[in-house]
């Protein structure tokens, strides 16, 4: 449903649906109720003030009846954030689409406690273009190639593509060279399906029984020596991953199924205790390629991030 109200700093207006029914008459009732305890004052200031609309954008009073409006929108008071000391690469810009280079740590789209420090409110903000949409996500950790789309009027035929799985990806990673004690020897490259699921664990995903909906093929690019640990001479491994599906975690995963785990992952295969980011240990995981038929040119395009992981061969 298309707010009528237009992005405001990069961030867009806030939806809000309202009750069929229950112990409210008015919508600011309702509002209250939800939030009154956080800033009563500052609710009936909006109301007040016009800038909480409904349908059409008409604007809401103290008096709005609940049943008036299913939807509402305003626009949230954001608070204050401190920015990220990683930056954005633009590779590519035209009159449809936008490819940067993600910094690990930089989420894909405003959530939680990140709103004004994620990739696309830094771009709409920086390019001046409210209207740009992500094609596609990045794990707030995962660096590398992100897609957007500039134009609402053809954003449509590039969100077919990633629909229908007809844009190939390419991710790199590194591990260590062999799979842990008690996993068996892989023989790259190799192809891991199963079927994942979201945990019931905070922000982590879990293999379950049942027909595979995840696959990811995975190849072995070299291995080389990363120095000497108290066990002796550390071998690590760089790895090529191409996604056939889209699950959230799913790489990060999947290494993880072939005791594998990518280096530096607070998550897989064990979840550590939160922790401040620390910017000189970044997952060792990023987004190297794009490919797909532009739909507007018709023809076969590809990009390339620029970026290299820390921990990879030189």
């Amino acid at each position: 449903m298309q707010s009528p109200l237009p992005v405001r700093d990069g961030v867009n207006a806030t939806r809000l649906r309202l009750p069929d029914e229950g112990p409210w008459d008015t919508a600011m009732d309702y509002m209250m109720h939800r939030w009154g305890h956080i800033d009563p004052q500052g609710i009936e200031d909006r109301f007040d003030a016009g800038e909480i609309v409904g349908e059409g954008g008409i604007p809401l009073d103290r008096a709005t009846r609940l049943e008036d409006h299913t939807f509402i929108w305003y626009y949230r008071t954001l608070p204050p954030e401190t920015r990220l000391p990683v930056e954005l690469s633009i590779l590519h810009q035209d009159n449809h689409i936008l490819v940067v280079d993600k910094p690990h740590f930089l989420p894909t789209t405003p959530g939680g406690t990140y709103i004004q420090e994620s990739a696309l409110v830094r771009l709409r903000n920086q390019l001046n273009l409210p209207d740009l949409i992500p094609m596609h996500r990045l794990d707030r950790m995962t660096a590398g190639l992100l897609l957007l789309s500039t134009n609402p009027e053809t954003r449509g035929k590039y969100q077919v593509l990633f629909e229908k799985r007809q844009v190939q990806k390419e991710y790199e990673c590194v591990s260590a060279a062999e799979p842990a004690a008690g996993y068996p020897a892989v023989d790259f490259p190799v192809v891991v399906r199963n079927r994942m699921t979201k945990s019931r664990s905070y922000l982590l995903a879990e293999v379950i029984d049942g027909e595979p909906n995840a696959e990811t093929r995975i190849e072995l690019l070299k291995t080389y020596d990363a120095g000497t640990s108290a066990s002796g001479p550390a071998r690590r491994g760089l790895y090529r991953l191409e996604p056939h599906s889209g699950k959230t975690h799913q790489l990060r995963v999947h290494m993880a199924s072939l005791g594998l785990g990518i280096v530096n992952d607070a998550f897989y295969p064990d979840l550590l205790d939160k922790a401040p980011d620390d910017y000189t240990r970044p997952l060792q995981l990023l987004a190297r390629g794009i490919r797909f038929v532009d739909p507007i040119t018709k023809e076969p395009v590809e990009y390339r991030s620029r970026l290299q992981l820390s921990e990879a061969p030189a």
